[in-house]
């Protein structure tokens, strides 16, 4: 299930969600089989430390992050993959595993490959393995304001134009002002 803190945050915000429950998925890629879409539809967070700066780097579940990009990207000496150690704390709500891309929420800075920004809607993790939370990309963005770049892999490239939708959404978020 979606953690309260993560829902109050979104209708706090006015941001618009459809809620998807789906068989137990552990791996991003995993969730995109189970809702029948792309894995470039599927934002995935990584959870990186820059220094000693946790960030959270979001890609698309069917690509791998380019540690050299993003160190690159972010200015700093040192980047690597963080440890579910240096970072769960962070998550205190959410299921190891499922860390949800909302950095102002949980303290932590956000960059996001700018091939996600391409997307109209995105699906994400949302601190639970069995329920993925789908959103505009716009309204993301304005939320997180996150640093956009590119830092997957060269070779691998999104199809584009997938529009696909995931079957039936659990419920549709209304905004609250």
């Amino acid at each position: 299930m979606i953690p309260e803190a993560i829902q109050h945050y979104l209708r706090r915000n006015g941001v618009r969600f459809e809620r998807y429950w789906h068989p137990r998925a552990v791996a991003a890629q995993e969730v995109a089989e189970a809702l029948h879409v792309s894995g470039w539809r599927v934002a995935k967070s990584v959870i990186v430390m820059a220094d000693r700066q946790p960030w959270i780097v979001v890609v698309p579940a069917a690509s791998s992050v380019d540690l050299h990009q993003v160190r690159d990207m972010l200015g700093v000496r040192h980047v690597r993959l963080a440890t579910e150690q240096e970072f769960s704390g962070h998550f205190p709500d959410c299921e190891l595993g499922a860390e949800p891309p909302f950095g102002e929420l949980y303290g932590l800075p956000v960059a996001v490959d700018e091939s996600l920004s391409l997307a109209d809607r995105l699906l994400f993790r949302a601190g639970s393995h069995e329920e993925t939370l789908e959103m505009r990309f716009q309204d993301f963005a304005t939320l997180e304001w996150p640093l956009v770049a590119s830092f997957i892999e060269e070779e691998q490239h999104p199809t584009a134009g997938d529009t696909s939708t995931p079957s039936r959404p659990v419920e549709e978020a209304h905004a609250h002002a």
